[in-house]
């Protein structure tokens, strides 16, 4: 499977494709959503709390996008890979910006950057990363570093005024410079309103189906992450609790004395062997 370029992702739109969007944080996931075929795979801030255990994103550091980035591009090398910036990496100046989105490309080797907000200040640090020669992805609506300013994570553009503040939004990241938004936590005509007057790929992570592709955090749509559900999720399979129940299942058989079972899971010496192994330890 060759990777996906902007110019397919292009060619997707115009043909009525949707793009396949998940999050990914490790080598294995990423090898597994590589053969399933998905087009793109975003390794989200998210990791802080899939992952790492935080309760928000703000934590997570850039040597943390960076190794986590690592692994995915080392599990799916084949597979369009976008690195997220974490809180504080592109905020102070567009040369911060530029220097932690080029971290990413150089030692990640991820084929884009994704940044959150939508305000001069977003269009500013999207229009100096994609000058210095390397691709930005938008993210509007609700936006997870911004949570304080949006009042949590909450739906975002349920009023007239709200949606078309968003909806303005996308023209300004898109006019900065961007390839593509990541539109997340809006009703499904904002979604749509957006996705229609963009001449760009428009994601959807909670933003109804009439965006140009779709995007879910994996450990959401498995049942491996369940301190919380958003609305949006529709969860494809259970791993959380068949890792649970083999866990269990485990930890009783070692206590009771039933794992391992020596016939079957263990390695085996000839009789000669161990014949003469018991006759050197009884000397």
């Amino acid at each position: 499977m060759a990777k996906k370029t902007i110019n397919e992702f292009a060619q997707m739109v115009e043909n009525g494709e949707k793009i396949v969007y998940l999050t990914a944080y490790d080598y294995l996931t990423a090898k597994m959503q590589e053969k399933a075929g998905v087009d793109m795979i975003l390794v989200g801030d998210s990791l802080g709390m899939v992952c790492l255990g935080y309760d928000t994103t703000f934590p997570v550091t850039m040597d943390d996008m960076v190794r986590h980035c690592q692994a995915v591009r080392r599990g799916a090398p084949n597979t369009f890979i976008v690195g997220d910036m974490p809180y504080m990496s592109y905020q102070k100046s567009d040369e911060d910006a530029v220097a932690n989105a080029g971290r990413l490309v150089k030692e990640a080797l991820v084929d884009c950057i994704k940044l959150e907000g939508g305000g001069p200040l977003i269009a500013s640090r999207i229009r100096a990363i994609q000058q210095a020669g390397i691709l930005v992805m938008g993210h509007i609506g609700l936006t997870p570093q911004l949570m304080g300013q949006i009042g949590g994570y909450k739906a975002q553009g349920r009023s007239a005024s709200a949606a078309m503040k968003i909806v303005n939004e996308a023209k300004a990241v898109e006019a900065a410079g961007a390839f593509s938004i990541l539109v997340e936590g809006v009703p499904t005509a904002v979604g749509k309103a957006i996705a229609d007057r963009a001449g760009i790929p428009i994601l959807g992570i909670g933003a109804g189906s009439g965006t140009h592709g779709q995007l879910l955090i994996y450990a959401d749509m498995v049942g491996m992450y369940d301190n919380f559900t958003p609305k949006f999720v529709k969860k494809y399979a259970n791993v959380g609790e068949h890792l649970t129940n083999a866990f269990k299942a485990y930890t009783e058989e070692v206590r009771q004395g039933q794992f391992p079972d020596d016939a079957e899971h263990t390695y085996k010496m000839s009789a000669e062997e161990e014949k003469e192994f018991l006759t050197l330890l009884a000397k």
